[in-house]
């Protein structure tokens, strides 16, 4: 079955105004009425049961500053010399999702033998806005770097990806992690469907699937407004296709990919054309989601390939 024959599938299955839902939640509990947000939450934490070539850990909050849980997926053969690990970020628009959200990906990643996978759980707004998740993130990152070595990795081989406000996320996570007192350089960043402007950018991938193709234009702008309330949209951390192009270059290697039918395409396409370390992939017919929601096994399957693979081609 062919992506787009998939994606058809995936989107007939939806619940009938399901993103309306949840877009309503959302803004109740920018109202402070968060029951409904807590019902969305409920329904997107299934737990995934890891596979038998996988070491799952957990790693309670308390073992951080922040009270940061995460997960690490390790793979279970001992492999000879260490291993890139990729510090991943769920995608949600930054108001839902959680590990279990990733899991199914960050354990198809650790099975391929390739790579260790670190899930963090960071804060979600509207309860904790910009730059609250975004803190607990660099704080993780920074934690994989100071245990990298004991996980069976090293600090040369961490790299961060994520998903959508994940992919956001781990973007504005690097940039960030450029200025701090002791720079930290990242192997790579694998960032799949980004936010990279936290806006409506009225581009045609936009207009075209802003409505029944996985992600509709209103949720996007009901996150993005949960997430910065009235903050400048075009700071850079916020919506990190507007830091200045020196910084951006000074990037590590970057994959980008993209589903074809989705409103954040043309961001990614866009991006992509101006920097020279960004590799980009476009995945034809594909929708948003095919990360985190079950339904199209092709697009995953991929994904989990191409990201081990741009991993350790960055040795």
């Amino acid at each position: 079955m062919t992506m787009r024959a998939e994606a058809d599938t995936f989107l007939s299955s939806m619940p009938q105004g399901l993103q309306d839902t949840q877009a309503d939640a959302i803004i109740e509990a920018m109202a402070g009425y968060p029951k409904e947000l807590r019902n969305v939450r409920q329904s997107r934490n299934t737990v995934h049961e890891s596979s038998p070539d996988v070491e799952f850990v957990q790693i309670e909050g308390e073992g951080n500053a922040r009270g940061i849980a995460m997960s690490l997926f390790k793979p279970e053969k001992p492999q000879p010399k260490p291993l890139p690990l990729l510090v991943y970020l769920h995608g949600g628009g930054w108001t839902f999702g959680s590990i279990n959200s990733c899991a199914a990906f960050c354990d198809a990643v650790a099975a391929t033998g390739k790579a260790i996978v670190l899930a963090v759980d960071y804060s979600l707004a509207p309860e904790k806005p910009y730059p609250k998740g975004l803190e607990d993130c660099i704080e993780a990152i920074k934690m994989a770097y100071a245990k990298a070595a004991e996980w069976g990795s090293c600090g040369s081989l961490v790299s961060v990806g994520g998903d959508s406000s994940g992919g956001n996320l781990a973007l504005a996570a690097a940039l960030s992690l450029m200025k701090q007192p002791i720079p930290l350089r990242l192997q790579s960043l694998v960032l799949f469907y980004p936010v990279l402007r936290a806006y409506n950018d009225d581009s045609a991938s936009w207009h075209k699937y802003a409505r029944g193709y996985g992600l509709n234009g209103r949720i996007m702008e009901v996150f993005n407004k949960a997430y910065i309330g009235d903050l400048d949209p075009t700071e850079p951390l916020i919506s990190p296709a507007h830091a200045n192009d020196t910084a951006l270059t000074q990037l590590p290697p970057m994959l980008i990919i993209n589903a074809q039918r989705d409103i954040l395409c043309d961001q990614g396409k866009v991006f992509a054309q101006k920097y020279p370390n960004v590799t980009r992939v476009e995945f034809p017919g594909a929708v948003h989601l095919f990360i985190t929601v079950k339904g199209q096994s092709t697009a995953f399957g991929k994904a989990v390939k191409l990201t081990a693979d741009f991993l350790t081609s960055n040795f």
